[in-house]
């Protein structure tokens, strides 16, 4: 006799779909999160609150973004009751069709047409909506856009934002009442600090709200560091407070697994386990191959003027295509959120060391008096934005244990990622020249050329067997039946766009192919399933 009919590793995007589409159909399912639950009054008001917003347990720091420096790439992500979605952006696109024939996986399924019912599933429980209100850079990126003769390829982005009456709370508005208040979005631009208003679709109010009402069971502050077959079926789960010392091992057994814990998580374990006997040996020689990043390129650019907030809108409000595998987005933090500034350096292209050394040097004599406003500046979040640029083209990188016992990258197919893309640092520029102001970077993408991403995917990707993928194209782990992975980790060719929505649609569809277990919650339509409906 299990504990569990299902304990699942994680509760973001992949995790909450899988937890709340399991305890529809009737299952026992348990869900074990790092992260803490986090309300409205833990959240920051800007990222000088490093103790609320940074997730660095080793200095007491049990926020929610967390920042990973590798050799190749350096990779925000979420940690909190809820994922990544507490601190994303709410953008929610659906892939280019490159995305659905990439040679990585078009074999395995017509994923085009499989996907396209759990995309409009995932869209509709989100909440997604247009972007009713550019801002001042979101016009920016538009004026670039028709001065390149692209008007038509310039939009407001897709989000899961309640556009109610600004600050007005009403009750749930998309689950005839089963979900939580909601209030108007006030266009602060604190998306990615958590939404403080009430106004942004995070999972806690929607799937994993859902989910929890139906009876799924929680337990944040839980670190997994094992999963171990059992003999005759079943899995083992082991965990221990998520905490820097101490704290008293334990753990629970289901006849069903699902990793959701993210690249960064469920990669680490698959490694682990794989490495230990008395784990999971049998996994696939492919566990950390195959992980790839939006092939994306983020810039700030840094204005001059004093009389125009661009901090105001929605985390990101538009998006322009430049090309038929590449757009770019601009991002913006809430007023007074300045920190990265301390880790910003101007920005510069070119492949070698000597050669960016040699442009620093020459943008720092040509715009003294800029440079130095970019690192003592009183209110870097009015004053500035984010471009973020991303791309489909294709490019790899190996997760693999180091010496230290944690993860690093070596490369593994293409040409290594790199913050330098010439067409981003281009439209930079031209963003500047409409902003009046001067582009800047991370200082690991300026001096070493690092990108940064917050869009890491695979390392547990789907094959046609062992030799070919960890995953099948039903998600499930060769080798070990009832052992499922469902989040980033699984996604197996770039899709270029924010991912979220994606890896939603593919739990949907996963989940979807499991049977009910009580005859009476096989159809469509259960009584216990949500009644969704759009907002007015």
């Amino acid at each position: 006799m299990f504990d569990y009919d299902y304990i699942i590793v994680g509760s973001g995007f992949g995790g909450s779909v899988a937890g709340l589409r399991l305890v529809e159909k009737g299952y026992r399912v348990l869900m074990v999160e790092k992260g803490r639950e986090i309300v409205s009054a833990d959240l920051p008001k800007t990222n000088w609150d490093l103790k609320r917003w940074l997730w660095l347990p080793v200095l007491g720091f049990r926020g929610f973004f967390r920042m990973s420096f590798f050799p190749h790439v350096t990779v925000l992500s979420g940690v909190a009751v809820g994922g990544g979605s507490v601190t994303y952006a709410s953008t929610h696109p659906v892939p280019p069709p490159s995305f659905f024939e990439a040679r990585a996986w078009r074999d395995l399924a017509d994923w085009s047409t499989e996907l396209a019912p759990h995309y409009a599933r995932a869209k509709q429980m989100l909440g997604v909506t247009q972007n009713p209100r550019l801002a001042h850079p979101d016009l920016a990126v538009a004026s670039v856009a028709k001065r390149r003769g692209h008007a038509d390829s310039f939009r407001p982005t897709d989000v899961a934002i309640f556009f109610g009456t600004p600050g007005e709370e009403v009750p749930d508005p998309y689950f005839d009442g089963q979900g939580p208040p909601r209030s108007g979005c006030r266009f602060c631009g604190g998306c990615m600090l958590g939404c403080r208003h009430g106004a942004k679709n995070t999972l806690d109010k929607n799937y994993l709200h859902l989910a929890r009402q139906r009876g799924l069971e929680l337990r944040p502050n839980l670190q997994v560091t094992a999963v171990r077959a059992l003999d005759g079926g079943g899995y083992r789960v082991e965990w221990k407070p998520a905490q820097r010392w101490g704290g008293a091992r334990d753990g629970a057994t289901a006849q069903h697994v699902i990793l959701a814990g993210g690249v960064l998580g469920t990669v680490d374990l698959l490694l682990r386990m794989k490495a230990d006997p008395r784990g999971l040996p049998k996994l696939s020689d492919r566990v950390g191959l195959g992980v790839r990043t939006n092939s994306e390129a983020l810039i700030g650019v840094l204005s001059r003027r004093r009389d125009t907030d661009l901090s105001k809108g929605v985390a990101i409000g538009s998006v322009y295509e430049t090309d038929p595998h590449s757009h770019i987005e601009a991002v913006r933090y809430s007023d007074g959120s300045g920190f990265f500034r301390l880790l910003m350096a101007p920005h510069v292209a070119g492949a070698g060391l000597f050669e960016r050394l040699l442009r620093l040097a020459w943008v720092c004599l040509r715009h003294p008096i800029a440079v130095l406003r970019g690192f003592f500046i009183h209110n870097m979040a009015r004053q500035s934005t984010i471009l973020l640029f991303m791309r489909t083209l294709e490019s790899t990188l190996r997760l693999k244990r180091a010496w230290h016992g944690g993860l690093t990258t070596r490369r593994e197919r293409g040409p290594a990622p790199v913050a330098s893309i010439p067409e981003a640092t281009e439209l930079a520029h031209e963003v500047a020249q409409e902003l009046d102001g001067i582009p800047f970077s991370l200082l690991s993408e300026t001096l070493f050329n690092i990108p940064t991403t917050a869009h890491i995917l695979g390392g547990a990707t789907m094959g046609a067997d062992a030799k070919d993928g960890v995953i099948d194209r039903d998600h499930q782990v060769f080798g070990y039946d009832g052992l499922y992975v469902m989040d980033g980790a699984s996604v197996s060719a770039n899709p270029g766009v924010n991912p979220s929505l994606t890896i939603c649609a593919l739990a949907e569809r996963a989940i979807a192919k499991i049977p009910a277990k009580h005859a009476l919650e096989r159809h469509e339509g259960s009584p216990t399933a949500p009644a969704v409906r759009r907002p007015a």
